[in-house]
């Protein structure tokens, strides 16, 4: 019988809790509940009491509820929450989570269902499911609900959300069941990343990897999506790393909107996953539109993507410092690594009378990663565009070599 862990205040949100939780078991699930609540008594009693929650977060309930201050108890409680959640998915107590709560309780909430594995089923029925919900789902694969109305008290609109949100959790952790017992045998994940610009050369090799026997997850490089793919290489999900669109670099280091933090590539070096990386869209920064971009840019070689897309081309003094950081990045592995530099181009707009053709940046930036990426990472220079077939032939021959040690001695 799966079970469905229900974490939320008891002491403010009881009975919609109680609601939740009986409509869940009349669907024959079973219900394990968590009391996050540090303002007074539960409602009814919880099968991990808030004072397990408090003394997890590194507090004492008594303590928490004396304070005049409720910052302080709403992290102790997230805390909790945090080495909580994750432990009980981990023993298979938990097939699924369910919360319920306002910007505090969202807060706490997600936090731990952001520690739960991709695939794991995670509803929140929020007031916060509006306007940035970055906050609360970052990268992960959890749902936010809205509530429509304030959770505070059971009425005809709350009754029907609250309903809905049982019949959702019900409905992912019997699709998961499902699936866990139907899918055909796992293959090997590869993790690779596209952008628009370098489609062209991430379907030519996913295809090709495909047909060798692996399963390809392609992450759009728009910083979102550069961390997830870090996430899910650090949580074992990942053989082989195929980072063809590296360009979330060009907006870490020049100011973009689409950075995916300082840290990218560094998952695959903690793990010993094997990367094949390139240098797609590293011609390119990311801004809205075009009167967001910084005045400091004015006089810039942009292009318009989209009416709220203004990419715009990087110099070659930037490209030397992205240069530099990806290959300090890169010099960390543990596993092998190879380094595929394509010589006429590296996305659609950089190639001849194209608006971002600069092969004297181009030059400064494989120059860079040549002298600086240290003798541990395999360079390997092809005559190609990045978008031509023959460059996501090299880019396939170099991945299979490093996730296969015979194919590795055999590499030209």
């Amino acid at each position: 019988m799966p079970t469905i862990l229900l974490a939320g205040t008891l002491d403010t949100k009881g009975a919609e809790y109680a609601y939740v939780r009986d409509r869940l078991r009349a669907r024959g699930l079973a219900v394990l509940v968590m009391d996050l609540g540090v303002l007074g008594e539960p409602a009814f009693p919880a099968d991990i009491p808030a004072a397990d929650v408090a003394r997890a977060g590194g507090a004492d309930l008594a303590s928490l509820r004396a304070a005049a201050d409720r910052g302080p108890a709403t992290d102790a409680m997230r805390r909790g929450a945090c080495a909580l959640v994750p432990a009980l998915q981990a023993e298979g107590r938990i097939d699924g989570i369910l919360g319920l709560g306002g910007g505090g309780g969202t807060a706490m909430i997600t936090a731990a269902m952001r520690l739960l594995p991709v695939g794991v089923p995670k509803v929140m029925v929020t007031t916060m499911a509006s306007g940035d919900t970055a906050p609360y789902v970052d990268v992960s694969d959890l749902v936010l609900m809205p509530s429509v109305v304030d959770i505070a008290g059971l009425n005809p609109i709350s009754r029907r959300i609250l309903a809905n949100a049982a019949g959702a959790i019900a409905g992912m952790v019997g699709e998961a069941s499902a699936a866990g017992a139907d899918d055909a045998p796992a293959r090997p994940l590869i993790a690779a990343t596209m952008f628009g610009v370098t489609t062209p050369c991430v379907t030519a090799a996913r295809q090709q990897l495909e047909a060798a026997g692996y399963d390809v997850l392609v992450f759009h490089a728009t910083g979102t999506g550069g961390r997830a793919m870090e996430r899910l290489v650090d949580s074992g999900y990942i053989a082989g790393v195929l980072d063809v669109t590296t360009t979330e670099w060009c907006d870490e280091v020049v100011g973009g909107v689409l950075t995916a933090g300082p840290d990218r590539h560094g998952a695959a070096a903690r793990a010993g996953v094997p990367q094949v990386v390139s240098v797609g869209a590293l011609d390119m920064v990311n801004f809205g539109a075009m009167d967001t971009v910084p005045a400091r840019f004015a006089d810039r070689t942009f292009y318009k993507h989209t009416p709220a897309v203004t990419l715009m081309r990087t110099t070659a003094d930037e490209c030397r410092e992205i240069g530099r950081r990806i290959a300090a990045q890169l010099a960390r592995a543990t596993a092998p690594v190879t380094l595929v530099l394509p010589r006429r181009g590296v996305s659609m707009l950089d190639a001849p009378d194209k608006p971002f053709h600069d092969p004297d940046a181009d030059r400064v930036l494989f120059a860079t990663l040549r002298a600086s990426v240290g003798p541990r990472v395999h360079v390997v220079d092809v005559d190609a565009h990045i978008n031509d077939p023959a460059f996501a032939d090299v880019l396939v021959r170099e991945l299979l070599a490093v996730l296969t040690p015979a194919a590795r001695a055999t590499r030209p």
